[in-house]
């Protein structure tokens, strides 16, 4: 079963957000997206955020990124905070954005060129990092001869072929088969437990966080807030069909139903007022 983590046993953080507050000016009046968020992310953590929709995980992943400010409050990394952008904090979001005029070898080595590598070292990084993602031998392929899968695994192996500290996915996933989709949770949790690298993945879906997540983090429903915190002791390699991720993951749905059922009830409101 998933414990709630005590204060105390906090990590400490390679990311650090403290106070963290964000809220947008619209016509019916100020939305506030996020209110007083403290979180702390460790070093090659793996840490999954659910919640219901509209509770504000996209925007939480955005000030992580740098790609948003927040309204109050403030983001760390490494000890400097966050002010914008960096080449340390790479996103996947569930829009790919790879570019259909290239190819696979030529999508993965696109942020090396930006950078100023060398031909010879861009050719080496991507094809160590292909092969990584078993994607070797589809180095001149172009997008649209690949399956949603290999696609997947086309922007896992050009944000790690840059080797950023901090990867963030913003439900990566969710447009998947399930086939597929059980697929690239085995081998996400493969190159995590591979690289070492500190993951924050966003997801509407609890067992996914269950399965992939050594912690999982619930927000509620607008504004959100951090409504519990779980640590994931299951052994991996972890199944969705194992008979234990199914129990902890009930624990996690149990109190994600709550924000659920606010959040729903806040669009009949917002109905029967319109």
């Amino acid at each position: 079963m998933p414990e709630p983590l005590q204060a105390s046993n906090q990590p400490k953080g390679k990311l650090r957000l403290s106070g963290v507050s964000r809220s947008f000016p619209t016509p019916r009046g100020t939305l506030v997206a996020l209110e007083n968020i403290n979180l702390e992310v460790s070093e090659g953590e793996f840490l999954c955020i659910v919640g219901p929709s509209g509770c504000g995980k996209s925007t939480l992943l955005n000030l992580m990124a740098g790609l948003d400010q927040p309204t109050s409050g403030e983001i760390w990394m490494d000890g400097r905070r966050i002010k914008g952008p960096g080449t340390e904090r790479l996103v996947i979001f569930q829009e790919l954005g790879l570019f259909p005029w290239l190819t696979v070898q030529e999508n993965v080595e696109f942020g090396l060129r930006m950078q100023g590598l060398p031909k010879q070292e861009r050719r080496a990084r991507s094809q160590q990092y292909l092969r990584l993602v078993h994607l070797s031998g589809f180095e001149t392929s172009y997008v649209h001869q690949l399956s949603g899968g290999m696609k997947q695994r086309v922007a896992l192996a050009r944000s790690l072929v840059t080797e950023p500290d901090v990867l963030l996915m913003d439900e990566p996933f969710a447009a998947l088969d399930a086939q597929t989709r059980d697929l690239l949770h085995e081998e996400l949790a493969r190159l995590w437990a591979e690289t070492g690298k500190t993951i924050v993945f966003v997801t509407h879906n609890v067992r996914e966080a269950v399965r992939l997540g050594g912690r999982v983090i619930l927000l509620t429903f607008r504004p959100g807030r951090i409504k519990s915190q779980f640590i994931i002791t299951l052994p991996r390699p972890r199944h969705l069909e194992d008979p234990e991720l199914a129990l902890t993951a009930r624990e996690v749905l149990a109190q994600l139903k709550e924000e659920i059922n606010k959040a729903v009830e806040a669009e009949y409101s917002h109905e029967e007022n319109r």
